[in-house]
């Protein structure tokens, strides 16, 4: 117990959550999209996509595009509502939308 607590006093520990199970609540598609933004406003589209309820991750990257985001889907009218929607954003030069086949392992925890 006093572990745990100087772990939540120092940070580490952040928050508690539920580890749900994403499929069974009916979300059964997962994409990997990778942006690209002009002009510098990077870290305002990342600010602006990680509000979206869909969105489970946003990643800065190194590479050939700017970011990656992760997110899951009831249904394919879904995911292409979020698709267009990412394409009207300004300064989205364009995307490019991965779907996942087969979820191998998906879990954050490092310890």
């Amino acid at each position: 117990m006093a572990r745990t607590k100087k772990l939540e006093q120092d940070g580490i520990i952040k928050r508690y959550s539920t580890i749900l199970d994403h499929e069974r609540l009916g979300y059964e598609i997962t994409a990997v999209t990778e942006i690209t933004v002009s002009k510098g406003k990077l870290l305002e589209m990342e600010k602006e996509i990680a509000k979206l309820p869909c969105v489970c991750a946003v990643y800065d990257i190194t590479g050939l595009t700017d970011a990656v985001i992760v997110a899951k889907f009831k249904n394919r009218q879904d995911l292409s509502s979020f698709a267009k929607s990412l394409l009207v954003m300004p300064f989205i030069e364009r995307t490019n939308t991965h779907l996942v086949l087969t979820t191998v392992k998906e879990d954050f925890r490092l310890v």
